[in-house]
């Protein structure tokens, strides 16, 4: 089997498996999934949707954001982990979404990640969900799972981003981070996989080593 051929193999059994997956933040408009993304690191993105449903009453706009005291921000955004850097991120990026782009959430990479606590992953899934601009977004799970199915050979989020644009066809960039991170999340977990419930088990190094044994 060809290298294109696994990979058109892998792809296909993620689309059997995963045929409609959607973005599990919760989310109104741009600035939210901005947001509530920049919380969903070394969170849950069900507990962030917890904590943004009272988060975007409590402050229904940018300005909102902008001008909240920082500390009660902080106690907000608590559950979420890592509290003062997000929540000092957050005010700052609703400052700076609205003196420098009018109040709307950038488009391109280079404008997403100019804005505080946005890295390539962050400004990925705003490509991905607002504007509808293929890109591939490297999480865990996608750093994990492209790592045992042999898709890339490196921890680095970046250069596994990389990697993965050019061997994936380019209609596939967006799907396959939902169906990775729904995959990771359900079957391929993190220290304990469900091997024996796994359709990619013949193309995963874990399983292989594992059949040696």
């Amino acid at each position: 089997m060809t290298k294109k051929e696994r990979i058109n193999n892998i792809l296909a059994t993620l689309d059997e498996m995963y045929p409609d997956e959607e973005c599990s933040l919760d989310y109104g408009c741009d600035w939210q999934l901005l947001f509530a993304t920049i919380l969903s690191a070394q969170c849950t993105d069900a507990r962030v949707n917890i904590i943004t449903k009272d988060l975007y009453k409590k402050y229904p706009d940018l300005n909102a954001f902008a001008s909240a005291d920082i500390g009660e921000l902080e106690q907000d955004v608590k559950p979420a982990g890592y509290f003062r850097s997000k929540a000092k991120h957050i005010k700052e990026c609703a400052g700076e979404l609205l003196t420098r782009f009018e109040g709307k959430v950038p488009r391109t990479i280079e404008e997403l990640t100019s804005l505080p606590g946005v890295g390539r992953k962050t400004a990925n899934v705003i490509r991905t969900h607002i504007y509808h601009d293929d890109s591939i977004v490297v999480d865990t799970h996608v750093k994990r799972i492209s790592r045992l199915l042999g898709l890339t050979d490196t921890d680095d989020a970046v250069k596994a981003e990389f990697e993965l644009m050019k061997m994936i066809p380019k209609d596939h960039w967006s799907k396959i981070n939902l169906q990775m991170i729904n995959h990771g999340r359900n079957i391929c977990i993190s220290g304990r996989p469900k091997c024996s419930e796994c359709r990619l088990s013949a193309y995963c190094k874990h399983f292989c080593n594992m059949s040696k044994d």
